[in-house]
């Protein structure tokens, strides 16, 4: 009885989580990784190692409010993006981009980056300082790649259930660089310190503004969430907050505390290792294990 209790407590985690993050279609769909081809990366690659743990749930949602702080990509994203009204379908296409990319063939891989330039092609605007912007600007581009790069790696360092070493985070920086060079990126780091070195050299132009705060209160006070997940996915929002910088916390105007620190990385590694343990019975829609 026990052990048919927890199957189906299982299988109700990663049902909930996957339709999600996947889409509701999930179940029905063939995993891009079984479909036949030449990849840019296997199992044996860093970028499979990141991607395939549950940390990434954790650095996502810090990339999200590192990318909200610099004012002309958050103005693109709060003028030409449906996240208010369909964050979930925001969140699968980002979801089924970094799938195909990682474990895709490069045919499939490719043609999500071309849709991805497509799409960039009609997000321009003017910001409320008379500033014009569009979403193919190299320099947008590259704080958006360096923002969700530092943040998957810092969450995988922090929360993953195998961390790199420093020479595989250096592996895993120059992968995610092949990615990001095709969609436009023109010198992307390809070394952690290449990538800490990036990620500081937008310092001074991130800071809070409208858009920021709506996207912060959406991910952290109001999330779209039924309120039975409303406990676990704090325990992911404590694990992202205790990764950002305290100056990026200032800036967004939320407290910095030692002790959150302190008690976020049980907290969240509790969070990641529930859901790879639900995710351990849904073999057809994880990726293989990443070669040791």
């Amino acid at each position: 009885m026990a052990s048919k209790l927890l199957s189906r407590a299982r299988t109700r985690i990663t049902t909930a989580v996957r339709s999600k993050v996947n889409g509701p279609d999930f179940a029905s769909s063939t995993p891009v990784w079984q479909v036949e081809g030449e990849r840019w990366f296997s199992p044996a690659d860093a970028i499979w190692r990141v991607h395939r743990d549950t940390s990434m749930f954790i650095g996502g949602i810090r990339a999200l409010l590192m990318q909200s702080l610099h004012p002309v990509a958050m103005q693109a994203v709060s003028e030409h993006s449906g996240y208010r009204g369909d964050p979930w379908g925001r969140l699968q296409r980002t979801a089924h981009f970094i799938n195909v990319t990682t474990y895709g063939t490069i045919l499939e891989a490719e043609a999500a980056i071309g849709k991805v330039e497509h799409s960039h092609q009609f997000v321009k605007g003017i910001t409320p300082e008379g500033e014009p912007y569009e979403a193919s600007d190299p320099h947008l581009l590259t704080w958006v790649h360096v923002a969700e790069t530092e943040s998957f790696l810092a969450a995988h360092q922090a929360f993953g259930a195998k961390p790199l070493s420093p020479e595989r985070c250096d592996e895993y920086v120059a992968q995610t660089a092949v990615v990001a060079e095709r969609l436009g990126v023109p010198t992307p780091p390809r070394s952690r310190a290449e990538l800490e070195a990036a990620a500081m050299s937008y310092r001074l132009e991130l800071k809070r503004t409208e858009p920021a705060v709506e996207a912060a209160e959406l991910l952290l006070d109001h999330p779209p969430l039924p309120r039975s997940s409303l406990p676990a996915y704090k325990m992911l929002v404590q694990g992202a907050l205790s990764l950002m910088p305290a100056w990026a916390l200032a800036r967004l105007r939320l407290p910095y505390s030692p002790l959150r620190e302190l008690m976020a990385k049980p907290i969240a590694q509790t969070a990641c290792g529930t859901l790879r343990w639900a995710f351990a019975v849904d073999s057809k829609h994880t990726p293989p294990p990443a070669d040791d």
